[in-house]
């Protein structure tokens, strides 16, 4: 499983705080293991696609 966060749907920007974040709902648990980058692979990671809706039409 891949872990490039630049890669992920989850992955957002935010345009107020000019930060890129994980849009995920970690629990304390998750949050600690990915802010010490303790996860080899992420498990919420799914690529991003921006042509799937298009696709689907």
């Amino acid at each position: 499983m891949a872990s490039n966060c630049e890669e992920c749907v989850h992955y957002d920007y935010d345009d107020e705080m000019d930060v890129w974040y994980c849009t995920m709902d970690l629990d304390e648990d998750e949050m600690e293991r990915f802010l010490r980058s303790a996860n080899d692979a992420c498990p919420f990671y799914r690529r991003g696609d921006d042509y799937a809706t298009a696709r689907r039409q």
